[in-house]
């Protein structure tokens, strides 16, 4: 689910100035049944925090012996955070991990120096079909981790934070935020977060984060008093306190941010890095196809097929 189409970043009018340093309106790619929206990078801002991917699977129907199938490819120095509001997704890598990712559970892939992992929907849920719908981030490694050893954890919504009062529900996925901690390690400061609010309701911004950002789900939200639809992303200047609030119908949005990178980062294909050294040694550790021997390995389960680098 790679690609990188150019981004039509929008400017604020009026208070909003003030409170909204850039506001993101994703551009839609249709990947053959299914639509992704991706609000980072963008011409106007390569990171939030760590977050310097930021893709909206869906949402997507898909009927019976129709699905998702996303070969084995590598990653280095960027962690994965997929989280599904609806649907069931089967990850595979080469730790050996196979997991169902579902509704409201976390799921981080720490690819460091290096990981090959692969996404579908088979068995079963091929066979009956259904409704796709969630999140995929990708976070940028500090470079003091870019070389870590590859990891995945997973961690069930039942082990997440939630917050619930004065019209909003609000459940921490990652890093800390409104004296809230959730249980995964992370290499760096952030905060990812699902807040639900009712009609009028109004979230403050965590005020202990450098960068952040609010995500649209669903409804509309007012700033500084302009009002924001559905599917776009707001980004903060750092040190001011705000609140979002809700609309009419209320809104379901995703806040996230954290500390400032330590610097820009490269991006080529599914790797991230500081340097384009790094870049060009694992394109070239991809293409080797060493698999037995090789930086990469596929996913055990999963090695009848991969992608293959692009040629430029």
């Amino acid at each position: 689910m790679s690609w990188n189409p150019a981004l039509d970043p929008t400017i604020p009018i009026g208070d909003a100035v003030d409170a909204i340093e850039t506001v993101i309106v994703p551009r839609a790619r249709d990947l053959g049944g299914f639509e992704v929206r991706r609000a980072l990078p963008s011409a106007a801002r390569q990171m939030v925090g760590p977050f310097i991917f930021f893709d909206q699977i869906g949402p997507a129907e898909f009927l019976t012996g129709q699905g998702i199938d996303v070969r084995p490819h590598p990653h280095i120095g960027l962690g994965t955070v997929t989280y599904l509001l609806k649907g069931r997704l089967h990850h595979r890598d080469s730790l050996g991990t196979d997991q169902w990712i579902e509704p409201g559970a976390v799921n981080w892939m720490k690819a460091g120096w290096g990981i090959t992992h692969s996404e579908r929907t088979d068995g079963p849920v091929r066979q009956t079909g259904q409704t796709m719908f969630g999140l995929q981030t990708w976070l940028a490694l500090p470079k003091d981790h870019e070389d870590d050893p590859a990891a995945f954890v997973h961690t069930p919504e039942a082990a997440l934070p939630v917050l619930d009062g004065e019209g909003k529900t609000v459940r921490l996925i990652l890093g800390t935020a409104w004296g809230e901690a959730a249980p995964m390690e992370t290499p760096s400061e952030m905060f990812y977060a699902d807040a639900t609010l009712a009609p009028h309701a109004a979230i403050p911004l965590p005020d202990d984060h450098e960068d952040r950002g609010v995500y649209i789900l669903s409804g509309d939200v007012t700033v500084g008093g302009q009002t924001f639809p559905t599917g776009q992303m707001l980004i903060f200047r750092p040190g001011d306190r705000i609140s979002v609030r809700a609309g009419a119908s209320g809104a379901r949005l995703m806040l996230l941010g954290g500390a400032t990178m330590d610097g820009p980062r490269f991006i080529w294909w599914n790797f991230v890095a500081s340097s384009k050294d790094r870049i060009a040694a694992a394109k070239e550790a991809w293409r080797a196809g060493d698999w037995a021997h090789g930086r990469f390995k596929l996913p055990p389960e999963d090695t009848a097929e991969f992608i293959p680098a692009p040629e430029t």
